[in-house]
């Protein structure tokens, strides 16, 4: 043992020259890209250089914006570990500076430790963070990530070594998010194939499109243009926010072989009802905030839809549906394409929209929780003949990934059953150890959450009041009694093959 000890400390103090000799080494070499580099260092000061990016990267749309926010995740995660314990637990002394050419040097002296490097460590989390979600964007992300890296190096502020295990740290802390803010997949959710039903539009001729232009930031115009010149033949109405956006959809549903519909869920959700009630294949091009049906169908934009309808290439995706008695005693009825939801479900989904671009989905998710929980009184309801007293009721048309409540994606639209999750209210402290379950991850285990799959589910007030209900996220009237089932049929949607 003896001699494994003296091995070590013959290896340490090697490595220690060693990075000791190639510090002196960068530290004596004539100047690279001065004053370029120190101003970069500088730049990276409390992650400032990758909030901006980060925000760079928010303003597009697609897979960046939510790379932007495990970026910022990752960065957070790893600022704390690399500035905090690991600087207290190896407590090594900042190199000299007296070989750094002054032009290099730090405008002021460090007085923390030097290892790891909380630079190098945040660089690269937020690197291996935007790589997880859009490797389109991780090769000039980690780019920037290495010369700043390298940069700490230059000015003298560390040593190799230092850097080295700040980058390792930042990785480490990169792939850690996935714990708690799991990757959606790259391929689109699986679903049966209904191309004989989905005429080819090489010219849009035939195609009925409702543009609704109070959907996302304003970038209808931009879609107007891609549609008008990649589909000359189709006919388009752009729907403004005064103008009656279902009657719109009816319209166009009347006269077209093929209904269109750019906006967001919500829209979507009208455009699907239209087209299965007339018998239409639908064509969506995503145009809203979130455009959750759109990712799960594989829909990434709208020159992905302008194909398949070029190729006549769709699929066959269940529907959910929903039948009952409304809040005035009348019949309630409506199909949804995601979710439906009742009770604090709707407040937390919008709770969480709210603060999930600035904080990341996952604690958003916790904060609107906590807050449904504090804020909304629970409510009594039968559930397939069982009295229940909750606090929300989530119902997914198909399996919903991952479990708990921050569903995201599923990976089959065809499998004809619902995801039932449900936050019970009558166990003791069911608020305190609910939110305990989700900050330790044993959600699964808690006895006032309950997740299963089902075919059907009935859900009936217990009270005066009738219950919030909301689906793909548009609030409704309150119902009094619901059914909720898979349709039956399927609604053709085009995407490519």
């Amino acid at each position: 043992m003896r001699h494994d000890v003296a091995i070590g400390r013959r290896l340490l103090r090697t490595g220690t020259a060693l990075d000791r000799a190639l510090f002196s080494s960068i530290a004596g070499a004539r100047p690279l890209v001065d004053p370029l580099l120190p101003r970069l260092s500088h730049a990276a000061d409390h992650g400032m250089l990758w909030w901006g990016v980060a925000g760079a990267l928010g303003a597009t749309k697609g897979r960046r914006r939510p790379a932007a926010l495990r970026g910022l995740l990752a960065l957070g995660v790893a600022s704390a570990a690399a500035n905090g314990p690991a600087k207290l637990l190896f407590r090594r002394d900042r190199p000299p500076t007296h070989g750094i050419p002054p032009l290099r040097r730090l405008s002021r002296d460090l007085t923390t430790f030097s290892f790891p490097s909380g630079h190098s460590a945040s660089a690269a989390a937020f690197a291996t963070g935007v790589a997880l979600d859009a490797p389109g964007a991780a090769v000039p992300v980690a780019v920037l990530a290495s010369a700043v890296a390298f940069s700490r190096v230059y000015v003298g502020a560390h040593y190799p070594g230092d850097v080295l295990a700040g980058v390792a740290l930042g990785v480490g802390a990169g792939l850690l998010t996935t714990k708690v803010m799991p990757r959606r997949p790259w391929t689109p959710a699986r679903a049966r194939p209904a191309s004989a039903w989905a005429p080819a539009l090489p010219d849009g001729t035939g195609l009925g499109v409702v543009v609704n232009a109070r959907a996302g930031a304003g970038h209808h115009a931009d879609l107007v243009g891609a549609l008008r010149a990649h589909l000359p033949g189709a006919r388009i109405v752009e729907v403004e926010p005064e103008q009656d956006l279902g009657a719109a959809i009816d319209r166009m549903a009347q006269h077209s072989r093929v209904l269109g519909i750019a906006g967001g869920d919500g829209t979507v959700n009208t455009a699907a009802a239209a087209a299965l009630a007339r018998g239409l294949p639908l064509a969506v091009f995503p145009a809203g905030t979130l455009n959750h049906f759109a990712a799960d169908v594989g829909l990434s934009g709208p020159g992905d839809t302008i194909k398949a309808l070029r190729d006549g290439s769709a699929v066959a995706v269940d529907v959910g549906q929903v039948d009952g008695t409304g809040a005035a005693g009348t019949r309630f009825g409506r199909i949804f394409l995601n979710t439906a939801s009742l009770g604090g479900y709707p407040d937390m989904v919008r709770v969480r929209e709210r603060f999930e671009r600035r904080i990341g989905k996952w604690p958003a998710m916790l904060l609107a929780l906590s807050w449904v929980l504090w804020n909304e009184p629970p409510f009594e309801v039968e559930v397939d003949g069982e009295n229940r007293r909750v606090w929300l009721i989530f119902v997914g048309n198909g399996r919903y990934l991952p479990d708990g409540f921050a569903p995201t994606y599923r990976t089959r639209l065809d499998e004809s059953l619902l995801d039932l999750r449900v936050v019970d209210a009558s166990a003791p402290l069911a608020r305190l150890r609910l939110v305990g379950a989700v900050l330790t991850g044993r959600l699964g285990r808690s006895r006032v959450y309950e997740q299963r799959t089902v075919e059907r589910v009935r859900i009936s007030s217990r009270q005066s009041a009738p219950l919030p209900f909301a689906s793909d996220g548009e609030v409704s009237e309150g119902v009094r009694r619901i059914a909720i089932t898979t349709s039956g049929a399927r609604l053709v949607v085009y995407r490519p093959a």
